[in-house]
């Protein structure tokens, strides 16, 4: 935590280097950053640290990584799960050995001292070797158009053809529903979504109000949203998807400045 007495620490990072793990600060007014806020810095003898979760080894101040814990405060863990205790709140670092640890899942980098978190491992979006974190897709989407829900959406992968493809779910707000033009909403997004990431998304779904999978406490669920999509058992009032088996069609040149920029980006 932090002191009451004091602001907050707020950074901004650049995006496109946090797309490969670095934290590069940059600008928070930039139109190129993702701003961070702190959540403070460890206190007696917790100890916080920032770990590859691929090699296990220690990141350094300006990697990403997965956020660690030691403390007299952390559970000795699962009850009667011996394996799940082992991967969980047993881990240990192949470079310092020091343990044991509890791997929170939680993805982040500190600085001077500060903790930041970027984002949740399981939720990490990789596409060609970037990262993308889902709650930056679902900002930009929701902003797309005026009929989809504030903090109402969901972006995941799936596995097509041997590939991770990304879909995004959002609610369509209920005085739309019967008015909704689900051609337009979902273009715009499509055009969103490569202009900002250069992300070319296998579908988009347009979901009625309030079916969107939540916590109790309000929190998306984008696992379950993933589960509900492969069983086909989504409340949809509109939809998507990119036919992958589909015949190339001839060139047809750019008509309007949102399909010009679309032609730009895959030129």
């Amino acid at each position: 935590g932090g002191s009451k007495n004091k602001s907050s620490v707020i950074v901004g990072v650049k995006a496109s280097d946090l797309e490969q793990n670095l934290v590069v600060e940059n600008e928070i007014s930039s139109p190129e950053s993702r701003v961070f806020v702190g959540c403070g810095h460890s206190y007696m003898d917790t100890n916080i640290m920032i770990v590859n979760p691929d090699s296990l080894t220690r990141c350094s101040s300006e990697q990403v990584g997965e956020i660690w814990v030691s403390s007299d405060s952390v559970a000795a863990g699962y009850w009667n799960h011996a394996e799940a205790t082992k991967e969980t709140f047993q881990a240990y670092t192949k470079d310092t050995g020091n343990s044991p640890f509890l791997r929170t899942g939680d993805l982040g980098f500190l600085k001077n001292g500060e903790l930041f978190v970027t984002g949740r491992l399981k939720d990490l979006i990789i596409i060609r070797g970037r990262n993308y974190y889902p709650q930056d897709i679902e900002l930009t989407v929701e902003n797309t158009h005026p009929c989809l829900r504030t903090n109402c959406s969901a972006a995941f992968t799936v596995e097509i053809e041997g590939d991770e493809s990304v879909i995004v779910a959002c609610e369509v707000e209920r005085t739309y529903i019967r008015k909704l033009n689900a051609e337009e909403v979902i273009k715009e997004i499509q055009i969103a979504l490569l202009t900002e990431y250069e992300l070319e998304v296998y579908g988009v779904l347009l979901l009625k109000t309030s079916s969107i999978p939540k916590t109790s406490s309000g929190k998306i669920q984008r696992s379950a949203c993933k589960q509900k999509f492969l069983e086909n058992s989504l409340n949809l009032v509109g939809q998507w998807q990119k036919n992958i088996g589909q015949k190339k069609q001839k060139y047809v040149a750019p008509r309007t400045p949102s399909e010009e920029i679309i032609a730009n980006i895959f030129t």
